[in-house]
């Protein structure tokens, strides 16, 4: 792995398709949850104009990592690893 591509993962999750092609982000995220068969509407919504709305909820959520994680995790000591006593 490159430094460029070190800096690309960083920002977007990155799966490369059966067929080579790279594909990034909200698109990524979709096509993983479509070959693992989760249910959703995965398929619909990687088509125009439903796609822009993942992306840019994707590029929001990424942004915003920070305060989500504070905001959706756990605090305290449930995010400490426990010692075995």
């Amino acid at each position: 792995m490159d430094d460029a591509l070190r800096a690309a993962c960083a920002r977007a999750v990155h799966v490369i398709a059966p067929d080579g092609e790279r594909i990034r982000a909200g698109r990524a995220v979709l096509l993983v949850m479509e070959t693992l068969g989760t249910p959703g509407p995965w398929s619909l919504l990687a088509r125009k104009p439903w796609v822009w709305m993942v992306e840019a909820v994707y590029t929001a959520g990424a942004e915003n990592r920070g305060p989500l994680r504070r905001l959706f995790l756990p605090r305290g000591d449930a995010c400490k690893p426990h010692k075995d006593d």
